[in-house]
């Protein structure tokens, strides 16, 4: 961890990949924030005790610049980049559907360069983050992002043409699960239970269905075969599920998401 880190664009997930690398033991001597307005680079230096740069000298001095302002800001952003960014930095991308190719060609030759996708769970240490290997990415590069990720959750090595799918799949993906929660809430309501204990349950259900899926090793058809008792109340439910084509909906709506990250890239 003797490697100089700068977060660019510090947002809430670049604040959250911050905060996990402190808590991953990285010294804040060796870490850097750079921010669109004094007043958010101030409270970064207040609460992290880091140093706030602007984005030129972030890549003079750093080892490692992780970009994580929006797709259409980007280009602005490499634009200043270029002229201070020596060959062997090794850049981090978080912006979905732009391709490793893309910052390439708008940095020096030879700069290394890897696609990442996380996702808001980062901020409670529970993200899935998507790694991919730019043409000048060896395997030190990628075992050193892995190494910044890995304090903010888990991390999984996909080639770059599967990055639109994981974009959709898992960088979008707590979306679909909150949409799922607030339906089945207004549900319990519609049904007659107060709205914090409606929580409470849906909540719950949730938080033990993920640990199921996760610790048990059981497919999920499995897990929800165990639920749905013949002539039962849940195989009703998944009946009437099934009879509106949800499957089907999530079907589409993930593919729509993978076709709009590969429009950013484009």
């Amino acid at each position: 961890m003797t490697q100089k880190v700068a977060v660019l664009g510090t947002g809430k997930i670049g604040e959250a990949l911050l905060s996990g690398m402190l808590r991953g033991g990285w010294s804040r001597s060796h870490l850097m924030v750079t921010t669109r307005r004094q007043e958010r680079a101030d409270a970064l230096r207040a609460r992290y005790g880091v140093e706030a740069v602007s984005n030129a000298e972030a890549a003079k001095s750093a080892d490692v610049l992780i970009l994580t302002v929006k797709p259409q800001d980007m280009a602005t952003l490499l634009e200043e980049l270029g002229p201070h960014t020596p060959a062997d930095r090794l850049v981090i991308s978080g912006a979905a559907g732009l391709t490793t190719s893309f910052f390439e060609e708008r940095l020096p030759q030879g700069v290394p360069v890897v696609r990442v996708m996380t996702n808001t769970p980062a901020l409670v240490d529970e993200a899935m983050s998507v790694l991919s290997a730019g043409t000048h990415a060896t395997e030190s590069h990628l075992a050193l992002t892995e190494e910044i990720l890995n304090g903010v959750g888990k991390t999984l090595r996909v080639p770059e043409s599967q990055q639109d799918a994981a974009t959709a799949l898992s960088g979008s993906g707590p979306a679909y699960f909150y949409f799922l929660v607030e339906a089945m809430m207004d549900a319990g309501i519609l049904l007659g239970l107060p709205r914090d204990k409606a929580h409470e349950l849906v909540v719950q259900a949730a938080v033990g269905a993920a640990a199921m899926l996760r610790d048990s090793g059981e497919r999920p058809v499995t897990l929800r075969e165990n639920v749905s008792s013949p002539a039962g109340t849940t195989i009703n439910a998944i009946r009437e599920l099934e009879s509106h084509r949800v499957r089907a909906a999530f079907i589409d709506a993930i593919e729509a998401a993978r076709d709009r990250s590969r429009e950013l890239g484009s």
